[in-house]
């Protein structure tokens, strides 16, 4: 592909930034394959390893969805039988993450979970301050609180607040507001360590950067890894 992939635009120093219109639009596009994956091929596709480095760009910066080594089919309307967790490490859903037993929830100061960290900020109300600074001084702050809310709810700890991706896609749409974001916690880090028999599955996923005293991103969690 003639643009490489998305993790290149966004992550390397040596290339132009991708501006909020395109980024919007990339995300808009793949949102909508994970759509088509789910709900609209003859069965259920689970890609199981979405990230910047799997989406493909073409010279007009049209986005793909690729590497489908991981993937797993089912039937519509079945639930697909559990699989040992595959793919990049980013985030899980708690209750598919892993054994019953949580991982320690415990990590170094220097470390933080950027899904936490963009909860609190939401919390704080001051969540654009985690917005990417290259894009600072763009006047599209309505649509940014928009996707990183939607980010939160998808990412949130309880099943029945994650939106559908077809609701997704009409959420990024314009189409529906948002619910509120419940409170409790997100996905990782901020689920509370239970015993082995509350059936709790919890993992904690750090990601290196400075210490983050404030809402203000670090260049180490820009840097990709």
């Amino acid at each position: 592909m003639p643009n490489g992939s998305l993790d290149k635009l966004l992550f390397r120093n040596d290339t132009p930034s991708l501006n909020w219109v395109r980024r919007y639009q990339i995300l808009r596009g793949v949102a909508s394959a994970l759509v088509y994956l789910h709900e609209e091929w003859q069965q259920v596709v689970l890609h199981r390893d979405v990230k910047a480095s799997n989406v493909l760009l073409d010279a007009n910066l049209n986005r793909l969805l690729g590497d489908f080594g991981l993937s797993m089919f089912h039937d519509h309307g079945l639930t697909p039988e559990a699989t040992n967790v595959v793919g990049t490490v980013g985030y899980l859903a708690p209750e598919v993450a892993c054994g019953r037993k949580p991982v320690e929830s415990e990590k170094p100061p220097e470390e933080v979970v950027l899904v936490d960290w963009v909860f609190e900020c939401w919390k704080r109300g001051t969540v654009l301050g985690t917005v990417d600074p290259r894009l600072e001084g763009n006047s599209a702050e309505e649509e940014m609180k928009l996707v990183l809310k939607l980010g939160l709810l998808c990412t949130h700890r309880t099943p029945s607040a994650r939106p559908s991706m077809r609701q997704a896609v009409q959420y990024l749409d314009g189409n529906g507001t948002l619910p509120d974001l419940p409170l409790q916690g997100t996905g990782i880090g901020l689920v509370p360590v239970s015993s082995e028999a509350s059936g709790e599955h919890v993992l904690t996923i750090p990601v290196s950067s400075e210490h983050i005293s404030s809402c203000n991103l670090s260049e180490s969690i820009l840097s990709g890894r």
